[in-house]
């Protein structure tokens, strides 16, 4: 009989502990289904607010691109071209991405200078390679010299080109400020400062001064009509060396056209420059410049 009368105790006690946590439950959520779609409402909210951060950033970045290319020149506008914001913004980061992987000691790859973007008072290279005739190039003279990247480039180009039959020949690469002083003032003398203007750079805004920048050949436009000026035409960017004063755009970069002067800023940048901006290295030197700026 005991055992009788201990089970419907039990029972009832069972059930008035259930019919407790059914009431507070019922005071707080209503019932477990409203509870797990509130929780999971919470989760869904989490993830849309990450979702727009990102699409927060995305908006700012494209912003931001279309507010320094408003403030680019006309000509600048009309040439760059951009289909989606949202996949030049990617392939920018991916190439400042890069270029940051860079020595830390010397100025970036994409360091622009021009006559209103002189370097650092004082700059030089941290550290040059001379640069001897070998089985890649051949050199005008012995006192040239290269930053690492620019040299070891040039190495691996100078063979592409060999293997095609062609010989590059360095007439002209880094220049210290206290030369390009020199040489300035030599074409001032010959042709007057106007003219020195468009042919030569003051001292301070050379990019021969950056140990990037190699002159090739007679450093003339015949070079235009030479096997290695064809050559450095058609492949100079498989390589990461972009002509840096184009013909006809001396309004943008300030110089006369100089089929001779290129300038190392890596395979990735050459394929950027080529992709939105119309293949001009000012523009695409503009735009970083401004972008790292903001």
């Amino acid at each position: 009989m005991k055992k009788q009368t201990i089970l419907p105790v039990s029972a009832l006690v069972c059930a008035a502990a259930l019919a407790l946590l059914f009431f507070a439950f019922g005071r707080k959520g209503g019932n477990t289904g409203a509870a797990e779609t509130a929780f999971l409402t919470k989760a869904r909210d989490t993830t849309a607010v990450q979702k727009t951060a990102e699409e927060v950033q995305r908006e700012r970045d494209e912003e931001r691109a279309r507010l320094i290319i408003s403030d680019m020149s006309a000509r600048a506008q009309e040439t760059i071209v951009i289909d989606d914001y949202g996949e030049f913004i990617a392939d920018l980061k991916a190439l400042l991405e890069e270029d940051a992987q860079n020595p830390k000691d010397d100025l970036s790859l994409l360091t622009l200078v021009d006559k209103t973007h002189p370097l650092p008072d004082g700059y030089a290279p941290s550290r040059l390679i001379p640069l001897v005739k070998n089985d890649a190039f051949n050199v005008i003279r012995n006192d040239l010299s290269l930053r690492p990247e620019a040299y070891e480039a040039l190495v691996i180009m100078g063979r592409a080109a060999r293997n095609d039959g062609v010989t590059l020949l360095a007439s002209s690469t880094y220049r210290s400020y206290e030369y390009q002083k020199k040489v300035f003032e030599r074409w001032v003398a010959i042709d007057g400062l106007a003219e020195a203007e468009r042919e030569s750079s003051r001292a301070g805004t050379s990019q021969h001064q950056l140990g990037l920048v190699i002159d090739f050949g007679s450093i003339d436009n015949t070079f235009a009509n030479t096997r290695a000026g064809a050559w450095m035409k058609e492949h100079a960017e498989d390589y990461g060396w972009s002509l840096s004063f184009p013909d006809g755009y001396e309004d943008i970069t300030g110089y006369r056209w100089e089929s001779w002067h290129f300038r190392y800023i890596g395979k990735k940048a050459c394929a950027f420059q080529k992709k939105y901006f119309g293949d001009i290295q000012q523009f695409m030197l503009e735009f970083i410049d401004a972008w790292k700026s903001l």
